[in-house]
């Protein structure tokens, strides 16, 4: 179908988007954060499929891995755009807080302290690996090449630091990690 597509082969493009729609939606589906996020990725991912046609090579994989492996690449590129992106806050979440009691609001403030001193007691090595993935959501092996560090290590850091910061809150030893499913 690639061949077509390459050739210019009108209707290869609609074949190519009825075969493996599903497939991109839901992989778009699981790596954006709205919907409309994840029509937006179809698109760019169905554009970059029929710029890059003439690319595809059967004795390197299936039709299907060719379509997955691009879909992946493009949908890392926007969650890296927007990691890089400054975060925005709503109008709706500024009015929620602003019309939050300050019963509340001096409870999360509070909080807010007490967790900023457990992360000030680590190690700065730990601090610095805790920042990376939790303010900027980096993965543990983007830490790993940005700091020149053995994964490993970065995993002992990262586990070591929340170990510490929970002691230090005072958690429950038998609450889920960070990160880890419930």
């Amino acid at each position: 179908m690639f061949e077509r597509i390459a050739r210019g082969d009108p209707g290869a493009m609609g074949q190519c988007i009825d075969e493996f729609g599903s497939l991109v939606w839901g992989l778009a589906r699981r790596l954006s954060r709205t919907t409309a996020d994840a029509e937006d990725a179809v698109q760019d991912i169905f554009t970059d499929l029929w710029r890059s046609a003439a690319r595809y090579d059967a004795a390197q994989g299936s039709e299907q891995m060719f379509v997955a492996m691009i879909a992946r690449r493009r949908l890392i590129d926007r969650l890296r755009r927007r990691a890089a992106e400054p975060p925005t806050v709503s109008d709706e979440v500024l009015l929620g807080q602003a019309e939050a009691p300050a019963a509340d609001r001096a409870e999360v403030s509070a909080e807010a302290e007490t967790a900023a001193r457990a992360l000030a007691q680590l190690r700065p090595e730990q601090r610095q690996v805790l920042e990376m993935s939790l303010l900027q959501g980096l993965s543990q092996a983007e830490i790993a090449r940005a700091l020149n560090l053995p994964l490993g290590t970065v995993k002992t850091f990262m586990r070591r630091g929340l170990l510490k910061v929970r002691e230090a809150l005072k958690l429950d030893a038998a609450a889920p990690a960070l990160g880890s499913a419930p």
